[in-house]
């Protein structure tokens, strides 16, 4: 685990600290550096958690566009947690993990269709300062995926903006889930695209 975030974790306690805990343990194998972190203010961590939650129960997108979407945007922003937490989550999900660890290089790899690098291309120009979405992008995308599942895309690549940012900014780093089960490393993203992970 990692130890050198700008706020040191806490201890994480009380009766929701337990079912926290338990949680993550189901989740992930584990409990995290980064919940110990957040446990310094359990009232951001459990709003911040309770929309995961709910963004993980929407179905319009097909799972694998909404994992390479979040993982595209998270690579762009730089944020080593957010990609092994997707990673390892494209895993336990059985989606093709051998796409998903080429998310970080989606526009090198072969591996990809039309449709899958244009969400890619949508959720990086979203997480861009300032957003650069073009209007023929949306409307392609909104012709091939319809309005519910761009709406789902775009409320899915600003959560994981709000996330991987609160992550980068907290020191918040990568803790090795995705090696935990024995996931082949992420591929490495292209020099000059998007911030350093």
């Amino acid at each position: 685990m990692t130890t050198d975030t700008r706020i040191p974790p806490t201890e994480i306690t009380g009766l929701y600290g337990a079912v926290v805990k338990i949680a993550a343990r189901k989740m992930i194998g584990e409990v995290p550096d980064s919940i110990g972190v957040l446990w310094h203010h359990p009232a951001v961590m459990k709003d911040a958690m309770s929309i995961g939650r709910k963004v993980e129960g929407w179905k319009e997108l097909d799972r694998s566009l909404a994992t390479y979407a979040v993982m595209a945007s998270a690579a762009y922003v730089g944020c080593s947690a957010c990609l092994d937490l997707n990673y390892f989550m494209a895993h336990n999900h059985k989606l093709d993990v051998a796409k998903a660890r080429e998310v970080p290089r989606w526009r090198e790899a072969s591996v990809f269709s039309p449709l899958e690098r244009r969400v890619m291309e949508y959720a990086e120009a979203m997480s861009q300062t300032s957003p650069a979405v073009t209007d023929e992008l949306s409307a392609a995308l909104l012709d091939e995926l319809g309005p519910a599942a761009l709406i789902e895309l775009t409320a899915r690549v600003a959560f994981i903006n709000m996330s991987a940012r609160m992550n980068i900014t907290l020191g918040i780093r990568s803790e090795g889930f995705a090696d935990s089960c024995g996931l082949p490393p992420l591929a490495t993203r292209p020099a000059g695209v998007g911030s350093p992970a």
